[in-house]
């Protein structure tokens, strides 16, 4: 009889999710269920939500606790009243019984009722030492501020991957996240003190995203760890005595990062590139907001970009960036691309659109064309 050796010919899980009904229709209810704990477990973790992984406690006996081992809980209000996910949250935790956590994602609406709620989900996380923590929280009332962090969350060596969203960060003293890979902030108030916080606490930090934050106008990335850097969108709107043309430039230090991406909408005069010497990719695929073609409007009390700021702004970035491997220029970019090659800028070697066949030199063609961003990555 042949031997199979380990690892060859055996059937691998895919890594799609997969829908409730699935788990009774393929092969059979009985199949699967005479699948060992360790697969089903593996199954139920690969459903979109922990309150779909509950749902399978009635097929059988078996099942009923089932979904109490799997290491990863995800909790969407979405299609709940406020109250009831909370109390469904609640209830969740208090039947769980983790040592270990992989991920922990809360996707709600919230009021001052639930805040303290809110709180207790994140210390659970917390307390079971979570490696992936996913926070998407938006405030339901007219008037209010943003979600306040406690202090012991900038204390942990647990957390590898966090995505914070709708938080607000407010450390007393120095962070201390020992373990953290990637940092996603969406929506954030930053100023530099508080991320030079961050970029210390964090030494084997690799990723940093930054999507919609506002409050900074430098990011010094000097941290060796550091290597792939993600600007996506900012909105900036002055205060009613700093409306002078130039408090919106946004400087980037980064002279150790290997990938650097600038996308979504800017809201803000022009961003410089400083030193982001050792880049070996980039990506642009960016919309500035407010252009016009002189510099007579004026947007929030201080005046829009103009189309020529544009273009020198995209110049000097494809000037700046002439020593990286791959330079990519997404459709967002695609009208000023046009009028830089209308008024005959050379582009460099390095540079890669995204469609082989579009005529960049067509401007009518360009200007009817859907600029939408291109996503480079499921932040």
């Amino acid at each position: 009889m042949e031997m199979v050796e380990e690892g060859q010919n055996q059937p691998k899980i895919a890594t799609k999710r997969i829908k409730f009904e699935e788990i009774v229709e393929v092969g059979g209810g009985d199949r699967v269920t005479a699948l060992p704990d360790c697969l089903l477990v593996e199954i139920l973790s690969r459903l979109p939500s922990t309150e779909d992984a509950i749902r399978t406690g009635t097929l059988s006996k078996r099942w009923k606790h089932l979904w109490t081992s799997v290491p990863s809980l995800i909790f969407d209000d979405d299609n709940h009243p406020r109250l009831d996910f909370v109390s469904l949250v609640t209830k969740t935790l208090n039947q769980c019984h983790h040592q270990k956590l992989k991920k922990f994602v809360v996707s709600t609406r919230y009021d001052t009722r639930s805040e303290s709620q809110i709180h207790d989900w994140i210390r659970y996380a917390i307390n079971c030492n979570v490696e992936e923590l996913n926070l998407k929280l938006w405030n339901a009332e007219v008037i209010a501020d943003e979600f306040l962090l406690d202090q012991f969350f900038f204390i942990n060596s647990c957390f590898t991957d966090l995505r914070l969203s709708g938080c607000i960060l407010y450390p007393s003293g120095a962070i201390s996240w020992k373990n953290l890979r990637s940092l996603l902030i969406s929506e954030g108030n930053l100023d530099e003190e508080l991320i030079g916080n961050i970029l210390s606490g964090s030494p084997q930090l690799e990723t940093l995203v930054f999507n919609e934050c506002y409050g900074y106008k430098r990011l010094d990335i000097t941290s060796k760890s550091v290597k792939n850097l993600v600007f996506s969108g900012y909105y900036w709107v002055p205060p009613d005595d700093e409306c002078d043309d130039f408090s919106h430039i946004i400087e980037i230090n980064a002279p150790n990062i290997l990938s650097l991406t600038i996308k979504g909408d800017l809201l803000l005069w022009k961003i410089l590139l400083v030193n982001v010497s050792s880049l070996i990719e980039a990506n642009l695929d960016y919309t500035m907001l407010g252009h016009h073609e002189t510099t007579e409007y004026s947007l929030f009390g201080y005046h829009a970009t103009t189309l020529k700021d544009e273009e020198e702004m995209l110049e000097e970035f494809i000037l700046n960036l002439s020593h990286v491997n791959e330079l990519k220029v997404g459709r967002s970019c695609s009208k000023v691309v046009s009028r830089l090659d209308f008024n005959g800028f050379v582009f460099p070697s390095n540079i890669k659109f995204p469609d082989a066949t579009y005529d960049w030199s067509d401007s009518d063609s360009i200007e009817s064309r859907d600029c939408d961003s291109v996503e480079s990555g499921d932040w």
